[in-house]
Protein backbone atom coordinates (compact mmCIF):
# COMPACT_ATOMS: atom_id res chain seq x y z
CA UNK A 1 0.00 0.00 0.00
CA UNK A 2 2.88 2.46 0.97
CA UNK A 3 4.91 1.42 -2.12
CA UNK A 4 1.24 2.14 -4.21
CA UNK A 5 1.35 5.52 -2.54
CA UNK A 6 4.68 6.54 -3.37
CA UNK A 7 3.89 5.46 -6.89
CA UNK A 8 1.01 7.50 -7.35
CA UNK A 9 2.46 10.64 -5.99
CA UNK A 10 5.87 9.96 -8.20
CA UNK A 11 3.22 10.17 -10.94
CA UNK A 12 0.90 13.25 -10.20
CA UNK A 13 4.67 15.37 -9.15
CA UNK A 14 5.98 14.25 -13.22
CA UNK A 15 2.67 15.27 -14.68
CA UNK A 16 2.58 18.25 -12.67
CA UNK A 17 5.70 19.38 -13.66
CA UNK A 18 5.22 18.10 -17.36
CA UNK A 19 1.70 20.58 -17.12
CA UNK A 20 3.53 23.20 -15.95
CA UNK A 21 6.51 22.80 -18.54
CA UNK A 22 3.69 22.61 -21.24
CA UNK A 23 2.16 26.03 -19.93
CA UNK A 24 5.38 27.82 -19.79
CA UNK A 25 5.94 27.25 -23.96
CA UNK A 26 2.36 27.68 -24.87
CA UNK A 27 1.43 30.55 -22.71
CA UNK A 28 1.32 33.25 -25.57
CA UNK A 29 -1.47 30.80 -26.88
CA UNK A 30 -3.06 30.97 -23.43
CA UNK A 31 -2.47 34.82 -23.05
CA UNK A 32 -3.01 36.39 -26.65
CA UNK A 33 -5.84 35.95 -29.33
CA UNK A 34 -5.33 37.19 -32.23
CA UNK A 35 -7.35 37.50 -35.39
CA UNK A 36 -5.35 37.67 -38.73
CA UNK A 37 -6.48 39.92 -41.78
CA UNK A 38 -5.62 39.86 -45.18
CA UNK A 39 -3.53 43.32 -46.24
CA UNK A 40 -5.85 43.86 -48.61
CA UNK A 41 -8.88 43.74 -45.96
CA UNK A 42 -10.76 47.24 -46.34
CA UNK A 43 -12.35 48.20 -43.11
CA UNK A 44 -15.73 49.65 -43.07
CA UNK A 45 -16.44 52.28 -40.09
CA UNK A 46 -18.99 55.30 -40.53
CA UNK A 47 -16.47 57.80 -39.75
CA UNK A 48 -13.61 59.14 -41.41
CA UNK A 49 -10.35 56.95 -40.70
CA UNK A 50 -6.82 56.53 -41.95
CA UNK A 51 -4.79 53.47 -41.99
CA UNK A 52 -1.33 54.09 -40.42
CA UNK A 53 1.86 51.83 -41.01
CA UNK A 54 4.27 51.83 -38.63
CA UNK A 55 7.73 50.08 -39.32
CA UNK A 56 9.82 48.62 -36.29
CA UNK A 57 13.42 48.15 -35.87
CA UNK A 58 13.44 44.82 -36.66
CA UNK A 59 12.11 45.25 -40.64
CA UNK A 60 8.48 44.40 -39.16
CA UNK A 61 5.50 46.62 -38.86
CA UNK A 62 2.66 47.48 -36.66
CA UNK A 63 -0.56 48.49 -38.40
CA UNK A 64 -2.67 50.77 -36.82
CA UNK A 65 -6.09 52.81 -37.26
CA UNK A 66 -6.17 56.65 -36.79
CA UNK A 67 -10.12 58.05 -36.17
CA UNK A 68 -10.44 61.96 -36.84
CA UNK A 69 -12.95 64.02 -34.27
CA UNK A 70 -14.15 67.29 -35.39
CA UNK A 71 -12.23 69.66 -34.12
CA UNK A 72 -9.89 67.46 -31.95
CA UNK A 73 -8.35 68.37 -28.42
CA UNK A 74 -6.21 65.85 -28.82
CA UNK A 75 -5.34 62.10 -28.68
CA UNK A 76 -6.62 59.30 -27.30
CA UNK A 77 -3.98 56.49 -28.01
CA UNK A 78 -5.92 53.21 -27.52
CA UNK A 79 -4.38 49.66 -26.65
CA UNK A 80 -7.21 46.96 -26.82
CA UNK A 81 -7.75 44.01 -25.42
CA UNK A 82 -6.10 40.40 -26.31
CA UNK A 83 -8.98 39.30 -28.66
CA UNK A 84 -10.32 40.12 -31.94
CA UNK A 85 -8.43 42.74 -34.31
CA UNK A 86 -9.29 46.24 -35.78
CA UNK A 87 -12.11 45.37 -37.63
CA UNK A 88 -14.08 45.55 -34.56
CA UNK A 89 -11.81 47.22 -32.29
CA UNK A 90 -12.52 50.25 -34.13
CA UNK A 91 -15.88 50.43 -33.22
CA UNK A 92 -15.32 52.36 -29.91
CA UNK A 93 -13.67 55.50 -31.43
CA UNK A 94 -17.00 56.62 -31.92
CA UNK A 95 -17.16 57.29 -28.23
CA UNK A 96 -14.19 59.36 -28.20
CA UNK A 97 -14.51 61.09 -31.21
CA UNK A 98 -18.26 62.53 -30.03
CA UNK A 99 -15.97 64.08 -27.47
CA UNK A 100 -13.73 65.53 -29.93
CA UNK A 101 -10.68 63.47 -29.48
CA UNK A 102 -8.86 61.64 -32.81
CA UNK A 103 -8.64 58.09 -31.51
CA UNK A 104 -5.62 55.75 -32.59
CA UNK A 105 -5.66 51.90 -32.29
CA UNK A 106 -2.74 49.43 -32.49
CA UNK A 107 -2.91 45.75 -33.51
CA UNK A 108 -0.20 44.29 -31.73
CA UNK A 109 1.85 41.98 -33.41
CA UNK A 110 0.11 39.06 -34.79
CA UNK A 111 -3.27 40.76 -34.63
CA UNK A 112 -5.15 42.39 -38.05
CA UNK A 113 -2.80 43.24 -40.17
CA UNK A 114 0.37 43.90 -37.93
CA UNK A 115 3.50 41.15 -38.82
CA UNK A 116 4.49 38.79 -36.80
CA UNK A 117 4.07 37.14 -33.51
CA UNK A 118 4.23 38.24 -29.86
CA UNK A 119 7.13 36.29 -28.16
CA UNK A 120 8.09 38.13 -25.17
CA UNK A 121 7.25 40.87 -22.90
CA UNK A 122 10.03 43.34 -24.03
CA UNK A 123 9.04 43.24 -27.51
CA UNK A 124 5.47 43.91 -26.70
CA UNK A 125 5.98 46.75 -24.88
CA UNK A 126 8.76 48.30 -27.17
CA UNK A 127 5.92 47.95 -29.95
CA UNK A 128 3.62 49.63 -27.63
CA UNK A 129 6.42 52.78 -27.29
CA UNK A 130 7.26 52.65 -31.43
CA UNK A 131 4.06 53.13 -32.05
CA UNK A 132 3.52 56.03 -29.46
CA UNK A 133 6.92 57.64 -30.40
CA UNK A 134 4.96 57.82 -34.14
CA UNK A 135 1.99 59.06 -32.99
CA UNK A 136 4.10 61.79 -31.05
CA UNK A 137 5.32 63.27 -34.24
CA UNK A 138 1.84 64.44 -35.09
CA UNK A 139 0.34 65.20 -31.50
CA UNK A 140 1.99 66.99 -28.56
CA UNK A 141 2.10 64.41 -25.71
CA UNK A 142 0.33 66.50 -23.23
CA UNK A 143 -2.78 66.04 -25.27
CA UNK A 144 -2.23 62.39 -25.46
CA UNK A 145 -4.45 60.50 -23.29
CA UNK A 146 -2.86 56.91 -22.88
CA UNK A 147 -6.16 53.95 -22.27
CA UNK A 148 -5.71 50.14 -21.93
CA UNK A 149 -8.65 47.94 -21.69
CA UNK A 150 -8.24 44.12 -20.29
CA UNK A 151 -4.50 43.13 -21.42
CA UNK A 152 -4.12 46.34 -22.80
CA UNK A 153 -4.15 48.09 -19.34
CA UNK A 154 -0.10 46.61 -18.40
CA UNK A 155 1.11 47.85 -21.20
CA UNK A 156 -0.76 51.46 -20.86
CA UNK A 157 0.38 51.90 -17.87
CA UNK A 158 3.93 50.88 -18.85
CA UNK A 159 3.85 53.32 -21.02
CA UNK A 160 2.40 56.20 -19.26
CA UNK A 161 5.31 55.60 -16.52
CA UNK A 162 8.11 55.99 -18.78
CA UNK A 163 6.16 58.88 -20.65
CA UNK A 164 4.45 61.96 -20.03
CA UNK A 165 0.75 62.03 -21.26
CA UNK A 166 -1.88 64.23 -20.15
CA UNK A 167 -3.95 61.22 -18.82
CA UNK A 168 -3.69 57.21 -18.36
CA UNK A 169 -7.58 55.67 -18.61
CA UNK A 170 -7.88 51.79 -17.62
CA UNK A 171 -10.84 49.79 -18.27
CA UNK A 172 -10.71 46.60 -16.24
CA UNK A 173 -6.63 46.38 -15.18
CA UNK A 174 -5.46 43.62 -13.47
CA UNK A 175 -2.97 44.02 -10.35
CA UNK A 176 -0.06 42.07 -12.67
CA UNK A 177 -0.73 38.80 -14.49
CA UNK A 178 0.84 37.53 -11.64
CA UNK A 179 -1.72 38.18 -9.22
CA UNK A 180 -3.96 37.17 -11.75
CA UNK A 181 -2.25 34.05 -11.97
CA UNK A 182 -2.75 32.99 -8.21
CA UNK A 183 -5.99 34.38 -7.90
CA UNK A 184 -7.87 32.08 -11.00
CA UNK A 185 -5.29 28.79 -11.12
CA UNK A 186 -3.53 29.12 -7.60
CA UNK A 187 -2.18 25.67 -8.31
CA UNK A 188 0.01 26.65 -11.17
CA UNK A 189 3.42 28.39 -9.73
CA UNK A 190 3.40 31.81 -10.87
CA UNK A 191 7.12 31.85 -12.16
CA UNK A 192 6.55 30.30 -14.65
CA UNK A 193 4.74 33.42 -16.29
CA UNK A 194 6.98 35.53 -19.32
CA UNK A 195 4.05 38.24 -19.45
CA UNK A 196 4.17 39.57 -15.59
CA UNK A 197 2.31 43.04 -17.09
CA UNK A 198 3.10 44.57 -13.04
CA UNK A 199 0.66 47.32 -13.47
CA UNK A 200 1.14 47.62 -9.89
CA UNK A 201 4.99 48.64 -10.00
CA UNK A 202 4.36 50.55 -13.01
CA UNK A 203 1.45 52.58 -11.48
CA UNK A 204 3.44 54.13 -9.09
CA UNK A 205 5.87 56.01 -11.96
CA UNK A 206 3.17 57.86 -13.32
CA UNK A 207 3.00 61.39 -12.69
CA UNK A 208 -0.16 62.20 -14.82
CA UNK A 209 -3.51 61.61 -12.75
CA UNK A 210 -4.74 57.93 -13.18
CA UNK A 211 -8.67 57.01 -14.20
CA UNK A 212 -10.01 53.35 -13.57
CA UNK A 213 -13.01 52.11 -14.26
CA UNK A 214 -13.70 48.48 -13.24
CA UNK A 215 -17.16 46.86 -13.11
CA UNK A 216 -18.11 45.26 -9.74
CA UNK A 217 -19.89 42.11 -11.70
CA UNK A 218 -16.23 41.67 -13.99
CA UNK A 219 -16.23 37.83 -14.55
CA UNK A 220 -12.86 37.97 -16.11
CA UNK A 221 -10.46 40.12 -14.27
CA UNK A 222 -11.45 40.57 -10.80
CA UNK A 223 -12.77 43.64 -9.40
CA UNK A 224 -10.17 43.23 -6.47
CA UNK A 225 -7.77 44.00 -8.96
CA UNK A 226 -8.64 47.94 -9.43
CA UNK A 227 -9.56 47.63 -5.05
CA UNK A 228 -5.27 46.87 -4.96
CA UNK A 229 -4.11 49.29 -7.13
CA UNK A 230 -6.12 51.66 -5.41
CA UNK A 231 -4.39 51.94 -2.48
CA UNK A 232 -1.38 52.71 -5.19
CA UNK A 233 -2.78 55.93 -5.71
CA UNK A 234 -1.62 59.52 -5.63
CA UNK A 235 -3.56 62.34 -4.74
CA UNK A 236 -5.46 62.94 -7.73
CA UNK A 237 -5.68 59.26 -9.20
CA UNK A 238 -9.07 58.07 -9.42
CA UNK A 239 -11.38 54.51 -9.26
CA UNK A 240 -14.95 54.74 -10.55
CA UNK A 241 -16.77 51.92 -9.93
CA UNK A 242 -19.75 50.52 -12.59
CA UNK A 243 -22.38 48.89 -10.39
CA UNK A 244 -23.51 45.55 -12.48
CA UNK A 245 -20.80 46.30 -15.58
CA UNK A 246 -19.19 42.74 -16.47
CA UNK A 247 -15.91 42.62 -18.29
CA UNK A 248 -16.89 43.25 -21.60
CA UNK A 249 -19.14 46.28 -23.03
CA UNK A 250 -17.36 49.21 -20.51
CA UNK A 251 -17.60 51.88 -23.64
CA UNK A 252 -21.03 51.63 -24.15
CA UNK A 253 -21.86 51.55 -20.52
CA UNK A 254 -24.08 55.13 -19.44
CA UNK A 255 -21.73 55.66 -16.52
CA UNK A 256 -18.65 55.36 -18.29
CA UNK A 257 -19.91 57.49 -21.48
CA UNK A 258 -21.06 60.25 -18.27
CA UNK A 259 -17.82 59.90 -16.17
CA UNK A 260 -15.72 60.12 -19.32
CA UNK A 261 -17.11 63.38 -20.56
CA UNK A 262 -16.67 64.82 -17.66
CA UNK A 263 -13.11 63.71 -16.68
CA UNK A 264 -11.67 65.01 -20.81
CA UNK A 265 -13.76 68.19 -20.07
CA UNK A 266 -11.15 68.67 -17.25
Amino acid sequence: MKKMVITTLIALGTLYIVVCGLLYFIQEKLIFYPQVLDQHYQFSFAQPFEEVTIPNSDKSSLHGLLFKADSSKGLVFYLHGNGGALDSWGEVARTYTDLHYDVFLLDYRGYGKSDGAIYSQKQFFDDVQTAYDSLKTRYAENKIVVLGYSIGTGAATRLASINNPKLLILQAPYYSLTDMMRHTYPIIPPFILKYKFETNNYIKACKMPVVIFHGDQDEVIYYGSSLKLKTLFKKQDTLITLPGQTHNGITDNADYKRELQRILAQ
